[in-house]
């Protein structure tokens, strides 16, 4: 992705904003991995200090989670999510990275719940 900054805020800033823009209109959706900083700051042409702190108001407004050693995931799945919403999504997130089938989550669901609703 390329952005043409402004100039009128700081580039953090506007790179959140921007990616939030991508996130609120569909652009990039719910679930889907952001590149990691090294490669944003790459693309973007920035120092890759620019690209965490993006990445880090992003994650404080609720529209992106960052898993250790997994990457950084979409979480905002609209004005209603709230964050422990992103939170879980973002174990589901995980546990999908990790090679945990959907078959084997919903065995474990099933195990869980069982026929307690």
């Amino acid at each position: 992705m390329k952005f043409n900054f402004s100039g009128n805020q700081d580039i953090y800033l506007e790179i959140a904003e921007r990616y939030k823009d991508y996130i609120r209109q569909g652009i990039i959706r719910n679930g889907e991995k952001l590149p990691s900083v090294r490669v944003a700051a790459g693309e973007l042409s920035v120092n890759p200090n620019t690209v965490a702190k993006a990445y880090a108001k992003l994650e404080q407004d609720g529209y992106i989670c960052s898993l250790p050693k997994k990457g950084v995931y979409v979480t905002w799945e609209g004005e209603q999510a709230s964050g422990q919403q992103n939170a879980d999504f973002a174990l589901i997130l995980a546990m999908r990275e990790r090679g945990i089938s959907k078959q084997m989550l919903l065995d474990w669901i099933e195990e869980v719940y069982g026929s307690h609703d």
